[in-house]
């Protein structure tokens, strides 16, 4: 179980409070106000992406934030998870 830990590519490392992307890491504020702020500043900057600087890029990375504190968000970042797993596997599979 461990192992699967150390391999996690993408999601957010409920041991170390960090984003993963990849090899990319970010630490998380210890405050949950300060997380459910930058997750929702970065949701409304994704949703302005047409401007320069800002993109649509954010919007994800606003959900995932919002996913560690809220149960809504957490319960359909998993669903999208699975439906990907399983249609993942689906195509592998053919």
């Amino acid at each position: 179980m461990a192992a699967k830990k150390n391999n996690m590519h993408f999601g957010i490392d409920p041991r170390t409070r960090q984003i993963v992307i990849g090899s990319f890491r970010l630490k998380l504020p210890e405050s949950r106000w300060m997380r459910t702020l930058i997750g929702v500043l970065l949701v409304f900057g994704g949703l302005l992406g047409f401007l320069p600087v800002l993109g649509f890029w954010m919007v994800p990375l606003g959900l995932l934030v919002l996913s560690h504190d809220s149960h809504f968000v957490r319960r359909q970042r998993r669903r999208l998870a699975v439906w990907w797993a399983t249609r993942k596997a689906r195509r592998g599979a053919r």
